[in-house]
């Protein structure tokens, strides 16, 4: 199991090397970002009270009533679907946000009805005051485990001099071959590989952790997590690229002019759904 304790030395480092955006997507020179993620979720209005209420994002209604959640560096769309799990257990077990007062958030969190859980996932041999892991010596001050609706586990670590109260930082992944998966995002989507308390990877604006689980996980397809998104300049090139390389597409390269952006869909060698996007970036 993923420890707080544990990765927060690891956390120190990459923070101050994770690109930053304002309020939107990474802007910039760089062919591949990190664009979404894509939640499964039986509660329209719990997950917005939770994204939206609790934790800051701005709801965005896009074309055909379709709503979304903006945070700087990340959208987060929902689907109303059951979903079949929470994300525990699968390939990516939770995703990270930086905030600059984690205690008016937790608590906020916990006045609104949703699970703080620092003390089931931090290390024994950290300090938890308040649901919090005291951090000092570096730009992250403080550390907590969050659950929102459907279990879609969330950590937030708090930066006070940050450019916006809530900020994309990281995607978690867990899988037993952990250092096969680092090399995969390497290689696919140029993420910058690094080494330390667990392995990472970096793209503009989020970092990719790997974390090698003693126990099988499943894909997300279907879970509260379903799928998360990479936004890709020139995407029909990229794709063209990928098919050479024998990857195989779910969903092969399309328009879908209501929303005047491309998609396609992968899946990564572990069951992780993912979809490339390339328009997400100007959605405003």
């Amino acid at each position: 199991m993923h420890r707080l304790g544990r990765a927060i030395a690891i956390t120190l480092v990459i923070v101050a090397c994770a690109s930053r955006a304002g309020a939107q997507l990474v802007a910039g020179p760089e062919p591949i970002i990190y664009g979404h993620h894509h939640l499964n979720v039986t509660s329209l209005e719990m997950h917005k009270k939770f994204w939206v209420d609790t934790l800051g994002g701005t709801l965005v209604k896009l074309p055909n009533d379709v709503e979304i959640v903006k945070f700087a560096g990340v959208l987060v769309f929902m689907r109303a679907q059951a979903p079949t799990g929470g994300t525990k257990g699968t390939t990516v077990n939770h995703v990270g946000f930086t905030v600059t007062n984690l205690r008016q958030v937790l608590d906020k969190v916990k006045a609104n009805g949703f699970r703080i859980v620092t003390k089931a996932e931090a290390a024994p041999t950290v300090t938890i005051v308040d649901d919090i892991v005291q951090i000092s010596g570096g730009a992250v001050s403080g550390g907590a485990y969050v659950m929102a609706p459907d279990d879609v586990k969330v950590e937030l670590l708090e930066i006070k001099n940050q450019a916006a109260p809530v900020m994309l930082h990281h995607v978690h992944f867990f899988q037993p071959q952990n250092k096969e998966m680092q090399a995969w995002y390497v290689k696919i989507f140029g993420a910058k590989p690094r080494t330390g308390a667990f392995l990472a990877a970096d793209l503009p604006g989020v970092v990719l952790n790997f974390s090698e689980s003693p126990d099988p996980v499943v894909g997300t397809k279907g879970r509260a997590l379903d799928h998360i998104g990479f936004e890709v300049r020139h995407l029909e090139e990229f794709c063209k690229k990928l098919e050479a390389q024998g990857i195989t597409f779910d969903v092969p390269y399309r328009k879908v002019p209501a929303l005047n952006v491309a998609i396609a869909f992968i899946t990564d060698p572990w069951g992780t759904s993912i979809e490339l996007t390339e328009g997400l970036d100007k959605i405003s």
